[in-house]
Formats: structure tokens, C-alpha cells, sequence
């Protein structure tokens, strides 16, 4: 990722709730914003180095809820390659 972020992530879903306190640690919330975290909570490599911004709320809970529903099908431990594209 051009930040320095991982692009392969371990799924890691009793560690998620964790990762958000420790992602948004010290992070303001903006009225009428979600906070998006990359890595997402419900990876290894989330929590206290994730990139964290404001965006709308719908965005985030629908890309969340797709997310989610894509990777229920796999354990924890599995590693995913996450790439994004125009298609």
C-alpha cells in the first residue's frame, strides 16, 4: 500500500474489538463521520499503527458490511490479500 500499510492481513476476529480501542486511541470523533481504520479491527495488523479518517457513515457501513459478509466463510488465520481496484 503507498502509505506503508500491509496488504496481506491474518483475519483475527477475537482481537477486534482490541484493535478499535487501540486504533482510535487518541483520535477525535467528527460529528456526522464514521472513523475508518485500514487495517480493518478484524485483522492481526490492526489496532495501534492503523491509518484512521473521517468518511460517511454510509460508506463505511456498507463497504463494512460487504467486507464481512465476503470473509465469513473463513477462519481466523486465514490471510487475505487486500487490493483495490476500478472494476
Amino acid at each position: 500500500m503507498a502509505n506503508g500499510q500491509p496488504e496481506v492481513l491474518t483475519i483475527n476476529r477475537a482481537g477486534s474489538k482490541a484493535n478499535l480501542k487501540a486504533s482510535l486511541k487518541g483520535i477525535d470523533k467528527v460529528p456526522g463521520k464514521d472513523l475508518d481504520e485500514y487495517p480493518p479491527t478484524m485483522f492481526k495488523e490492526g489496532g495501534n499503527d492503523a491509518s484512521v479518517r473521517p468518511i460517511n457513515p454510509s460508506d463505511n457501513r456498507g463497504a463494512g458490511s460487504t467486507f464481512g459478509h465476503k470473509l465469513r466463510p473463513y477462519p481466523n488465520g486465514t490471510k487475505i490479500k487486500y487490493k483495490i481496484t476500478d472494476d
